[in-house]
Formats: C-alpha cells, structure tokens, sequence
C-alpha cells in the first residue's frame, strides 16, 4: 500500500511540473532546457523555510508550504525570464540550457544555501496543518499532494481560457501578428515563463516535504531532459497531454525500474516509437480516435487492430526477452536464468536467443502485413468521415 501511495504520489507531483512545462511548450512555443532550475530552487526554499520556522519555534503550515515554494519559482521566473524571453526559438532553448548549467553547478560552489553534495534536509512532521494533520503517514503526504494537484490543474487549465492565455498561443503561432495587433510578445513570453516557474516551484516544495532531502539533482539537466520527454510522449497540442506523459514516465521510472534494471532502455523505446508513428503524442491518438468514436466509426478499425496485436505482442515479448537476457549476461548478476510471463529462459543457451529471435522476426513480418490493413481501414473511415453530414 505504501509504495502505490508514494508512486501515486509522486505521479501527483510530476504532474504540476509537466502542467508547469505546458504552458512553455504547448502553449507559447517556447522550448526550455532548464526548467528544473524553477522545480529545484523552489525545493530548496521550501525547506530552508520549513527549517527556518522550526528553529525559531515559529508556527508552521505544512498545508501551506508549497506556496512559498511556488513564489520562490516566480521571484526566479522573473528574474531568469527577463533574459531568457527576449528572443524565441533555439535563442531561448540556449539561453535556458546556459542558465540551467549555471544555476546547477552554482549548487556546488554554494554549500551555505544548497547543502553541498549531500544537500539539506527537513522533518515535516515537526509543523502542522490544516485541523491538526502532521502529514506523517504517506496516505496524508498523498492527500496534500492530490489536493495540490487537482488545484494546480483548475488553475492552468483556467489560464488557457484568459486573454492571457489566448495571448500566449498566438505567440506560439504568429508572433508578427501579435505585435502587429499591439501586443508585445516579449512581455507576453516573459509573464508564461514567470508563470510557469511559480507551478514549478510548487510542485518542487511538495517533493521538497514528500522526500524530507532536497539535493543537486533537483537542479539537473536530467530532470529538466524528463520534463521534456513527460510533454512530448503525451503530446503538447492538448491541455492533458502532459498529465499523461507524467503518469506514463512516472511508471517506467518507479514501477518499472523495480523489476527491471533495462526500464531506461524501454522508456527510450516507447518515446522512439512515439515520435517516429505518433509525433502529436498518446493525446494526439486520443483525439483521432475521439472524432471516429463521435461518428460512430471505430467498430471498422477495432477488427484490424486485433489484428496487428498479435504480431506486435510477439515483438514485444521478443525485444524484452533479449534485452533481459542481455542484462543477465551482465558481470553484476550471478544468474542467468529468468522468467518472462512464466516462461523459462537461460541468458546461456542458444535456444533461448534463437527463440526470441524468432519472435521479433515473424512479428514484424506480420505486422508489416496487418499494418496495410490498418491503414486500409483507416482510409475508409477518412472517406467516411469526409462524406458525413456536419
């Protein structure tokens, strides 16, 4: 029960940093590389806050405290967006990858503030929250975050349907028309980035109390890397897009990497194949499909689909096998035999390899023959769709 309330926990938390990095990239265009800095300093001043309050025997509202975190991710936002925002494009990928790189190795030559290598600290049961909860026991962590989470997700979701947020999407499109309207896109960028790094920094103070340590890594490139891929494999053309690309990855990273040591390799597999056969995301299939389950359609394509599942099935169970087996051959595990879906394998025998081998070979085989059927069926429903009444 403790490990699905701290991954459901942590699920809560990568989804108010990715809604963060949405309204960036999805909603004004913007590519950052070093978002993490707004999730990581807003971390740190939560629980310098935290510890702050404790030892002056101050009051403390745990409930509270990711607010603080969340202003300390704005007071940066203004302060790094000024620069960053002033061009568009690769300009403001480089300028943010540059201040991201600096502000991370800042966390190294800063002890007094960032706590070194070991990082600082807090205890989060030693303040109180809303009717007397201490937040001791994961279910309450849980309930913090959710109701963080669910308030985050109205608030952005809100933004979208402002002026402001009108605004930023016809910068992401035309900027040259917004200016030519009377519009700065510069003040319009400026006040998304500075938006976006307060929701970041709210969601670093809730990591900042779930984790009770706040490190380095808060700040690293790595992090903000994740924050990216979290927007693309769910797709930046929708608002829910990235809230899927953050349950998605969370998964691999937590549950996935409790099985297997190869979950990076698998979750660069799913974002290679995302991007090569569905570049709009899993919210981008979502939304085709919607429009031929609307019509009334998708009973054409369900029969084609079961179709190509079989052979892709065989590939998958394939590709894990022989990437399994590749990892048991490895120097740090004594035992090359394992078990995929109950079925024996032994990383020492060649039939093992043949097998899988085998697998991989006819079902793409296969899935290149049903993959024309596939799009047989969905060029009669584009035909369909096309000869509807609207």
């Amino acid at each position: 029960m403790s490990f699905v309330l701290s991954l459901l926990s942590r699920i809560g938390i990568m989804t108010i940093f990715a809604l963060s990095y949405n309204m960036l990239l999805g909603q004004t265009g913007l590519l950052s590389f070093g978002h993490a800095v707004y999730f990581g300093l807003g971390s740190f001043a939560t629980l310098h806050l935290l510890n702050a309050l404790v030892a002056h025997g101050l009051p403390v509202s745990i409930t509270l405290l990711p607010l603080f975190g969340g202003l300390a991710g704005l007071a940066f936002g203004l302060l790094f967006g000024f620069f960053t925002t002033r061009r568009a494009g690769t300009t403001f990928a480089m300028i943010s990858l540059g201040i991201g790189e600096m502000v991370a190795s800042s966390s190294l030559m800063f002890p007094a503030f960032f706590g070194g290598e070991g990082g600082i600290t807090g205890n989060r049961v030693t303040g109180r929250g809303l009717f007397g909860i201490d937040y001791g026991t994961p279910l309450q962590m849980y309930c913090l975050i959710a109701a963080w989470a669910a308030l985050c997700l109205l608030l952005t979701y809100g933004l979208t349907q402002t002026p402001l947020g009108r605004l930023a999407n016809a910068v992401r499109d035309n900027p040259e028309r917004v200016e030519f309207i009377g519009y700065s896109p510069h003040s319009i960028r400026y006040r998304m980035v500075a938006l976006a790094g307060f929701f970041a920094g709210i969601a670093g103070g809730l990591s900042a109390l779930q984790y009770e340590i706040v490190t380095a890594e808060a700040l690293s490139d790595h992090l903000s890397g994740l924050v990216i891929l979290m927007a693309f494999v769910g797709g930046t053309g929708t608002f829910y897009g990235p809230l899927i690309g953050a349950a998605l990855v969370t998964v691999l990273q937590v549950a996935v990497a409790s099985v297997t040591p190869a979950w990076p390799f698998y979750f660069g597999l799913v974002f290679l194949l995302i991007v090569l056969y569905a570049p709009g995301g899993i919210a981008g299939l979502l939304v085709q499909h919607k429009a031929v389950w609307q019509a009334g359609l998708l009973r054409r394509l369900l029969p084609a689909y079961l179709v190509a599942a079989l052979p892709g099935a065989a590939v998958l169970l394939g590709t894990v096998a022989v990437v399994e087996m590749a990892y048991a051959r490895g120097p740090e595990r004594g035992d090359a035999r394992l078990h995929l879906l109950f079925l024996p394998l032994d990383a020492r025998s060649a039939v093992s390899w043949v097998l899988a081998a085998a697998a991989i070979a006819a079902g793409i085989l296969l899935l290149k023959i049903a993959s024309k059927q596939v799009a047989e069926r969905w060029e009669s429903v584009h035909a369909a769709l096309a000869e509807a009444p609207r």
